[in-house]
């Protein structure tokens, strides 16, 4: 059975890891319901690593873009000035990662403090919703330094409470301050190569020796299944907020964080911490 609990984990990840709803909390939910028997070290392990798949393909899918970026660096004063904004907007999480990441996942990683985070980010992001604002910052090389890290504080909120998903922050903070929503959520898309790709290989270099348990079969499984489940999640998502605002995604988190604390409740999962 490890490979089918591989397929299921790694179509989660794929599928949550860049929408606006917590990876994290949809893999914790679905590893209690699964019952799955590896060493909770191995799971999440296993969990990082199937997270690079998702990583892949928002390369794989930004392949061009990337490559003719990285060429025209040198004289694109647009290209670096995106480039830029990335760089700033990954150092808030960076130093509170470095400082406090082990104090945040031992004191809050369980999923009780994922489902209110779920269920206050659905909340926040209806809201923002409803308010009226004027986007005016339409392309990725517009983005200027001040939105770059303004957006780079907000996503810090991702790992101060686990649960609200960085992709929400991200984008919820790049609409805040003047990204037209396409916009804001490609920058996210961005943003998670340095973000999500630095951490998800710190993560596996400590603690690479603890995927024993699982086997590297199934984990190349996971990782294959995250990684082409993702690729097509990121073409939707671009086309669906073309046309549609993020209500749809709110009422969705508010409705699986009160699942999620119904499923506590009446002892369906555990509340043991996770980290």
């Amino acid at each position: 059975m490890d490979w089918l609990y591989s397929v299921i984990l790694g179509i989660v990840e794929g599928l949550t890891e860049f929408l606006p709803v917590s990876s994290t909390g949809h893999l914790i939910v679905a590893g209690d319901l699964l019952r799955v028997p590896w060493e909770k070290n191995t799971l999440d392990t296993f969990e990082v690593v199937i997270q690079g798949g998702a990583i892949l393909a928002v390369v794989v899918y930004y392949w061009r873009e990337l490559v003719g970026q990285a060429r025209s660096i040198g004289h694109d004063k647009g290209v670096q000035r995106l480039w830029l904004g990335i760089v700033v907007a990954c150092i808030p999480a960076v130093i509170l990662g470095v400082l406090f990441g082990s104090q945040i996942k031992a004191a809050l990683f369980t999923p009780t403090v994922v489902a209110w985070a779920l269920i206050v980010g659905g909340v926040l992001m209806y809201l923002i919703e409803l308010r009226p604002r004027q986007a005016v910052t339409h392309q990725l090389e517009a983005i200027s330094l001040r939105q770059a890290i303004t957006v780079g504080v907000v996503q810090v909120l991702a790992l101060l409470w686990p649960g609200f998903s960085r992709s929400a922050s991200s984008i919820l903070g790049g609409m805040l301050t003047g990204l037209d929503r396409p916009t804001a959520t490609k920058f996210s898309f961005y943003l998670g190569i340095p973000v999500l790709g630095g951490a998800t290989l710190l993560d596996f270099i400590k603690h690479r020796n603890d995927l024993g348990t699982a086997g590297l079969t199934n984990v190349g499984i996971g990782f294959v299944v995250s990684f082409i489940v993702a690729y097509f999640v990121i073409g939707w998502l671009l086309k669906f907020v073309s046309t549609h605002d993020f209500k749809g995604f709110a009422v969705y988190r508010i409705i699986v964080g009160i699942i999620i604390l119904a499923l506590i409740y009446t002892g369906v999962i555990s509340n043991l911490n996770r980290a």
